[in-house]
């Protein structure tokens, strides 16, 4: 659900004509000031007290949806169709359900369910059509505008009509006229904060970002403890962080301190908490994520991607226990459970990931193959997946484990469509070169394997200059003809590509390319191409005047 915009719906729910309770005010009160679990505790308490009384299941299963809990709020709205009264508006929450899941047919047939039951010039209810329109994860701002403008056209001077346009306008990035409805709103009811709060959204949108912090400071000097406005502080001053390389860290932990504060005002609602949860994940703060999601994750109602991400912040913590267990409830339980949420390939990856550093890198050979196994299937979910799989390869070269950077990057080195394609390739090339090039029973097994995906690579970039050397170099450990020949074409390949790039003298390629004139040099002697050989040699001592068996060599052609 658009969250941004999650007050206007219950807001015109509460305003209609049937919302007078005492109890229905102190809903609107906690909803406007995203005190969620406060508004499901009255609203709940008011279900038990008015069973028959349809609105009430409305409120509650639009709450759910602003939570993102389709399950929950597609109960209460299929539970509200049986009551005795308004039990019809409930169909506008099950039409928002159907757009969010991309059934557009669906969606219109519910809300002409709902529309048949309110009354011409019960606008705010009309209205509330609009608003899920918006709400939803998949909007039709085109439908949600000729709502509103037909209201505004019928009663110019009712302010959610002016609000739901703007939003409507907004969505389309007409940013002049949604400002233009969103002042009107606020003229027309300057106690409709969320009026100010959007048109602050919009200076946020033209990265006038200091302007928009300081419009929603203004609504907390007017309307104190207003829990979105501090919401808006923490997320642009994280727009902001991305755009102010200097300030960033500042920034950063500006918007985290507001989200605290977000946290605060709504009396530690669950959906506040978990929108800072989200702004670990993107901020990568692994620590502060991993006791955050331990707090919540046996909170009753929490919405089960906090497991999911307690396994990503364990893993980067190296927690790996805490990584498995979390992510395989998660895939195993939850996922189950929810009609709401899908398992990505990142949780297969960080699960197999978890699994492989818990078996100590492969010495426990059963957790280690389940944890490779768990990799594939992450690219199975989503074959983008494997663009990411790079990083942790990495992390393992740099270690020296090079057995497990062939076994996880070779996954993803299949990947023709991943953005890490080459890498991937290069960096098992290499590890089998390295591994390869040691004294072992199997090394020219393992340095045919470093051919092959060194080929890939060249194939795939054939400016990568290091996968030309290193392939010249296994094939010369290979005692083939057809090596010899590979060898002698790499070395060529090497020297060509930094000629093309101007980078033959500079200084950090010179032992390399002194290595590949020798090479070629040496093929060319071998080969009875006494010229080329001599020619080639030169080169070598242009560079390494002191170079003895270039010397040598270049006495011994001339002497026979």
């Amino acid at each position: 659900m658009n969250k941004k915009y999650s007050i206007s719906l219950l807001a015109l729910a509460l305003s209609s004509s049937f919302a007078f309770a005492q109890s229905i005010n102190e809903a609107k009160t906690a909803i406007n000031a995203e005190q969620f679990d406060k508004a499901k505790e009255i609203l709940k308490d008011l279900i038990g007290k008015k069973p028959a009384d349809g609105v009430n299941y409305f409120y509650l299963g639009d709450v759910f949806l602003k939570e993102d809990q389709s399950d929950s709020a597609r109960y209460y709205f299929d539970q509200g169709l049986l009551a005795k009264t308004k039990g019809s508006l409930n169909y506008i929450g099950l039409g928002q359900i159907e757009l969010d899941n991309n059934r557009s047919a669906e969606a219109v047939a519910n809300f002409k369910k709902a529309e048949k039951d309110i009354k011409k010039k019960d606008y705010n209810e009309q209205l509330l059509v609009a608003a899920a329109y918006l709400n939803s994860k998949m909007p039709n701002a085109k439908e949600a505008q000729t709502i509103a403008a037909d209201v505004v056209a019928k009663d110019y001077s009712n302010p959610m009509g002016h609000l739901l346009l703007g939003r409507a306008f907004l969505e389309q990035k007409n940013l002049n006229d949604a400002f233009a409805s969103f002042r009107n709103a606020y003229d027309l009811d300057n106690t409709l904060v969320e009026a100010k709060l959007q048109m602050a959204m919009i200076t946020k949108r033209a990265r006038a970002y200091a302007d928009a912090i300081k419009a929603c400071e203004e609504i907390l000097a007017t309307t104190p403890g207003y829990a979105p406005a501090y919401r808006e502080i923490a997320e642009i001053s994280y727009m902001w962080s991305k755009a102010n390389a200097p300030r960033e860290k500042e920034l950063i932990a500006q918007a985290g301190e507001n989200y605290k504060k977000f946290i605060k005002a709504t009396d530690n609602s669950i959906d506040s908490q978990m929108r800072y949860a989200d702004f670990l994940v993107k901020t990568e703060n692994y620590p502060e994520l991993e006791r955050v999601a331990t707090q919540m994750k046996d909170i009753k109602g929490v919405n089960p991607r906090i497991h999911r991400y307690l396994g990503y912040a364990a893993y980067e913590n190296k927690n790996y226990q805490v990584s498995v267990d979390a992510l395989d409830k998660f895939l195993k339980v939850y996922l189950k459970e929810s009609k709401s949420l899908n398992a990505i390939g990142r949780d297969y990856m960080y699960l197999g990931l978890s699994e492989i550093g818990l078996s100590n890198d492969g010495e426990n050979k059963e957790l280690y193959n389940k944890g490779l196994n768990h990799l594939k299937d992450a690219i199975n979910v989503e074959i983008a997946i494997a663009g990411e799989f790079n990083r942790y390869g990495l992390d393992l070269f740099r270690a020296k484990k090079y057995q497990n950077v062939i076994d996880v990057l070779s996954i993803s080195a299949d990947v023709k469509e991943s953005s890490g394609y080459i890498y991937d390739n290069y960096y098992v090339g290499y590890s089998y070169y390295l591994l390869g090039s040691t004294d072992r029973p199997d090394s020219e097994d393992l340095l045919k394997k470093a051919d092959e995906y060194l080929a890939k690579t060249i194939e795939a970039s054939p400016l990568t200059q290091e996968a030309y050397f290193y392939r010249a170099r296994a094939n010369r450990y290979i005692d083939h003809v057809d090596a010899y020949d590979r060898m002698f074409e790499s070395y060529q390949g090497f020297l060509k590509v930094l000629g093309e790039k101007n980078e033959l003298k500079d200084a950090a390629n010179k032992e390399q390319v002194i290595e590949a004139h020798t090479s070629i040099a040496t093929y060319y002697a071998n080969k009875n191409k006494n010229a080329e050989a001599v020619e080639e040699f030169k080169k070598v001592l242009n560079l390494d005047p002191t170079n003895s068996f270039a010397k040598k060599t270049i006495e011994a052609i001339n002497k026979g």
